[in-house]
């Protein structure tokens, strides 16, 4: 019999939390049994759900032999997985408004974007005009004007949205 459960469950979805954190790859398979059968998730709660099995599965490697990651291993890790889940191709960043307490990292903080993520930006708009142009040649639908001229206008050098480059 399965257990209905709300987003507002806040014990369980933290004992989930908790139970994520000890997994090993001997106890994983069961526990996700446990997660997945044992519950009557709603839309909600099948995210935590999720999360909950994908840190669990992380937790179990890294509880191996070969495990023991340090934290620049786990932001790897967490972005190989963003990038995976999400189809994220190009450059991507993570704001953790909680920083903003501390005066030291207000870098972060403003409209910048590196050299290199321009650089990527004005190949993906290039290509973008590409495929557009035989779009056009094979009679196919042609995107909105404004952001034609958007792409064209980061071809050309123009940084969107007032954003200035840094180093």
């Amino acid at each position: 019999m399965t257990q209905a459960i709300t987003e507002g469950d806040k014990a369980t979805l933290d004992q989930w939390r908790k139970e994520a954190s000890e997994q090993t790859l001997e106890t994983l398979p069961a526990w996700l049994k446990h997660l997945s059968e044992d519950y009557n998730h709603d839309y909600g709660t099948i995210c935590h759900a999720i999360a909950s099995a994908a840190y669990a599965a992380a937790r179990a490697m890294d509880n191996t032999p070969q495990g023991g990651i340090t934290g620049f291993q786990a932001g790897a890790i967490m972005w190989e997985f963003v990038r995976l889940w999400n189809g994220i191709e190009g450059p991507c960043r993570l704001l953790q408004y909680e920083n903003m307490l501390y005066p030291q990292y207000e870098d972060r903080y403003g409209k910048t974007i590196s050299k290199s993520t321009f650089e990527w930006l004005q190949k993906t708009a290039k290509t973008k005009l590409a495929e557009v142009a035989e779009a056009r040649l094979a009679g196919r639908h042609e995107p909105n004007p404004d952001m034609l001229a958007h792409w064209q206008s980061i071809v050309d050098g123009k940084v969107p949205f007032g954003y200035k480059i840094v180093e």
